[in-house]
């Protein structure tokens, strides 16, 4: 694992501050890149999410979900906390932390919806675990986003009392999740044919995933430029936000340890279920907030938010499940440190 992405949780909290500090130090920025919008869509953001989405992309491969017949638990489990477990104990927890605050309860209903797709392979090859699960598993992620992720937001709000634009939340899926998986499926396809499975994974895969990682950062500073004051100004209401979601972590993490365990998973599998299952697609919530509320929302904060605490807590992960795999926690082959 590159010395960049161990230090993740570092750039996160740098470019935050550098956001912050843009807003108060340079009049009027947060209300020029504001003005740069198509339909209330903010262009720098659109531009930097869909750099972030684009490149995990890349790694759908339909005819990998065959080999779901191989050894289909730690998928199921994974299908399991991703759509039931995940998104009613959000909503759950907005339900009992954010009563009156509707922005933030969507925000936190956004991100329990949401598998991850993305980031998870970070972990996943940091944790040593078994990397073609997490591309089946991802993949299959992308899939059932495009279909449940609309109705399930659509519905937990709804129990809420909060009314959703539900067209806009359907266009936001399929600009953010539809279009850079239309384009991940051609381009891969059309490089591969044209340059080689070798050079597309070893050279063009690497340089879209440069680009994600700068495209994330970017859109921190970008979002916190926008939301320095509002931030500064509401410090209370993202303290409150972040119960439900350090909460929703622990319990959703303490779930699938458990259930992994339950279940007789070797370390190389069971770590790539608790971490997939344990972890949220930041990406389409934060675009889905910037599109229905503004990039100036508390729903835009509080779904930044997320990513401000899943990044640590995410890595903290992956050393406990190496310290458990270690100690035997799950059955079968254990995690050797010297095969890293």
């Amino acid at each position: 694992m590159k010395t960049f992405e161990k230090f993740l949780a570092v750039w996160v909290v740098l470019c935050m501050a550098a956001g912050v500090l843009l807003s108060r130090t340079i009049p009027g920025l947060g209300e020029a890149i504001d003005s740069w919008q198509v339909h209330g869509i903010s262009i720098p953001i659109g531009l930097c999410l869909f750099l972030m989405m684009y490149p995990a992309l890349l790694n759908l491969q339909v005819a990998e979900l065959k080999k779901l017949r191989r050894n289909p638990r730690p998928i199921l489990l994974t299908l399991l906390s991703n759509w039931l477990v995940a998104p009613l104990l959000a909503a759950a927890l907005a339900r009992l932390f954010l009563r009156g605050h509707e922005q933030l309860t969507v925000a936190v209903i956004l991100l329990g919806s949401s598998p991850c797709t993305a980031m998870v392979l970070v972990w996943g090859r940091l944790a040593r675990g078994n990397q073609e699960q997490n591309v089946v598993n991802t993949s299959l992620n992308t899939l059932t986003i495009m279909a449940l992720y609309v109705p399930v937001v659509g519905l937990l709000t709804g129990l809420q009392g909060i009314p959703v634009d539900r067209a806009l939340l359907a266009i936001s899926a399929l600009v953010f999740v539809g279009l850079p998986l239309v384009l991940g499926v051609l381009s891969r396809r059309l490089l591969v044919r044209a340059r080689g499975e070798a050079w597309f994974n070893n050279v063009y895969r690497h340089i879209v995933e440069r680009v994600a990682m700068v495209a994330l950062l970017t859109t921190l500073v970008v979002l916190f430029s926008l939301n320095g004051n509002v931030l500064l100004g509401n410090l209370n209401l993202l303290l409150l936000v972040s119960a439900p979601l350090l909460l929703h972590f622990v319990i959703v993490v303490g779930f699938n340890l458990l259930i992994t365990r339950a279940a007789g998973l070797a370390y190389r599998e069971a770590i790539i279920t608790v971490l997939i299952g344990s972890s949220s697609h930041f990406e389409i919530a934060i675009a889905t907030a910037v599109a229905m509320y503004g990039v100036g929302s508390m729903a835009a904060l509080g779904t930044t938010m997320g990513l401000f605490w899943e990044v640590p807590i995410m890595l903290g992960l992956v050393a406990a499940g190496k310290a458990l795999g270690k100690r035997g926690f799950w059955r079968g082959e254990r995690y050797r440190p010297e095969a890293a």
